[in-house]
């Protein structure tokens, strides 16, 4: 590419994006202490305010000063086992407060924090601890068969084990979800984490752990097989808040902040464990999504920050018992269009219900480490929404976009679309293990999305969909070239190809057409291959199954999705 053109096709957005920056919003990251380590931003809080609620989880209050402590003994727990700067160390598990105390031990001692799906089968599972080399996992009691079942195929040696109940107070002011307060169950050879940390005395080791080193591998889907793991350091971490908590939002240490979204989730990690630590905030952790839960949440803790999926906020303002509820409390409101989009009628509905304005989040990619734009302060008159299609807004602070052509690399013209493209210091460093996957993705600094986009003559962003073949179910990023790797495990499938459909309900469906070996033909059902898939995938990811006699190929031997739509 022209280097000279491509200067003045970003000085001429730059211009743009500085005449139509929003008044009142930060045109550079802010720091409140400071450009450093997260580990530190908790530090400083919990010798600033060590009694102040740093979560809130179902009524049990985890402080500032309790969870700085706890790392700090995982900390010294890990070291002792002898895990070392750049280690790997496997977290499986669902939103619990344990989950934020291994996160923050494990980034104490320059460790790589791995966090994996809790929705994983054994397959799914085996592949990550594998790929990551993960020597010791968290899990949960009721996980620890799955991890014991795969052990012999990993390099796992240590497992500790924790139950949804173990941070549960005796009298939740929030109703839990059904279940989480079962007693524990026994895990023979497993260690319990809590008790673990309670006997741990020695203080947490002094390690030279730098804002550059790997902090994080976030695994996303792979379009060409299997998940790939997003090299992050604690830099992408701070970056993001710094660029999102007084931008995107004005999250301040006086608010009070919610989070359903699965921490394992790159949003999730962003929303329930980086932001709050980083602003000083005190967030509600929920398990799960629930509205009634939710709603007490609010109501209870005068919550004024929540991000949600359109659908949820759909959910509430339809419940049947939305007037027991005083909402009005929320004062910032974030929420992400999957299956539902956000559009003025919704918007005007939450206005009415709670007296805050619901707002596009952002774009971004667990590449990115998400929130790489803002469309705080675009809303007057629903501009933002009468923007279509998907308005994203402009980039963060010290963040860059650009439009290429997807086979030449050649520049587009404003108000065309090509490929989106995205520079930002919150980038993935490389893929982990994936040399030729991260010299693809990543080319002269810039990461090449794969999703379609255009820049308007204005420099607003807008997000027209994925070129490439990810589906969105429930929110959940699913692969078909995973589906399809995972189906050739399959004893009787020789060959498959998945795409997806459209669904009221799951936003898309995955739908596998699979063909069989010969000699299987008679007693192989699609059924019976649809149930192994509800067997060894994460359930959002388990295709419908239809048996073909032939798959559409290409000359060069690729399946025709294009054909298999037809199918459909």
């Amino acid at each position: 590419m022209n280097e000279s053109a491509e200067a003045r096709y970003l000085d001429a957005l730059r211009a743009l994006w500085r005449r139509n920056w929003p008044k009142d919003i930060p045109q550079q990251p802010v720091y409140p202490l400071g450009e450093m380590l997260l580990t530190d931003y908790l530090r400083a809080w919990a010798r600033r305010d060590p009694d102040k609620a740093s979560l809130i989880y179902y009524g049990r209050e985890i402080s500032f000063g309790e969870l700085d402590r706890l790392s700090d003994a995982f900390a010294a727990w890990l070291f002792a086992e002898g895990v070392r700067k750049g280690d790997t160390v496997a977290v499986f598990l669902p939103n619990c407060p344990q989950f934020h105390i291994a996160f923050f031990g494990i980034l104490k001692i320059g460790a790589i924090h791995v966090p994996v799906n809790p929705l994983f089968k054994a397959q799914e599972l085996t592949y990550e601890l594998n790929d990551t080399g993960a020597r010791i996992v968290l899990t949960l009691d009721s996980l620890f068969a799955l991890v014991e079942e795969v052990r012999d195929k990993t390099s796992v040696r240590t497992i500790l084990v924790t139950s949804m109940g173990a941070m549960l107070p005796a009298d939740p002011t929030i109703p839990p979800p059904q279940g989480m307060n079962v007693p524990p169950v026994a895990c023979a050879g497993a260690i319990d984490f809590l008790p673990a940390l309670a006997a741990t005395t020695a203080p947490a080791p002094q390690v030279d752990v730098g804002l550059d080193d790997i902090a994080a591998l976030n695994y996303t889907g792979g379009t060409t097989g299997m998940p790939k793991g997003c090299v992050h350091t604690q830099r992408d971490m701070v970056y993001t808040a710094a660029t999102t908590c007084n931008i995107g939002i004005d999250l301040k240490p006086s608010d009070v902040g919610i989070n359903f979204y699965p921490v394992f989730w790159i949003a999730g990690e962003d929303m329930g464990i980086i932001f709050p630590v980083f602003s000083g905030a005190t967030y509600v952790l929920l398990a799960r999504w629930d509205p009634v839960a939710f709603m007490t949440a609010v109501q209870r803790y005068g919550v004024t920050v929540a991000s949600l999926l359109v659908d949820n906020a759909v959910e509430v303002m339809d419940h049947p018992r939305i007037g027991e509820f005083d909402l009005r409390s929320l004062k910032q409101v974030r929420c992400s269009s999957f299956v539902k989009k956000l559009n003025i009628a919704y918007r005007e509905r939450w206005r009415a219900l709670t007296g805050a304005t619901m707002i596009e989040a952002a774009w971004g990619m667990t590449e990115t480490h998400t929130c790489d734009t803002f469309t705080t302060g675009l809303q007057t008159d629903d501009a933002d929404l009468k923007s279509q299609p998907i308005f994203v807004g402009l980039p963060v602070p010290g963040t860059e976009f650009k439009i290429c052509d997807f086979e030449t690399g050649a520049l587009r013209p404003l108000d065309e679309e090509g490929e989106l493209c995205v520079r930002s210091p919150s980038v993935l460093k490389s893929y982990w293990n994936k040399k030729d996957a991260t010299a693809e993705s990543i080319r002269e600094g810039w990461l090449h999305t794969g999703d379609i986009g255009l820049i308007d003559s204005q420099g607003f962003i807008h997000f027209l969909g994925r070129r490439k073949e990810m589906l969105k179910v429930k929110g959940m990023s699913v692969f078909p070239a995973e589906i399809e790797a995972l189906l050739g495990q399959h004893p009787a499938v020789v060959g498959s190809g998945v795409i997806g459909r459209e669904d009221k309900e799951r936003g898309q469906v995955p739908v596998a057409f699979v063909l069989v070996r010969d000699s299987e033909r008679d007693r192989t059902q699609a059924a019976d291959i649809a149930a192994w898939c509800r067997q060894n995938m994460a359930i959002y990811k388990a295709p419908e199954v239809h048996i073909v006699d032939a798959l559409p190929m290409t000359a060069t031997g690729k399946v025709k999705k294009e054909e298999l739509a037809k199918l459909l």
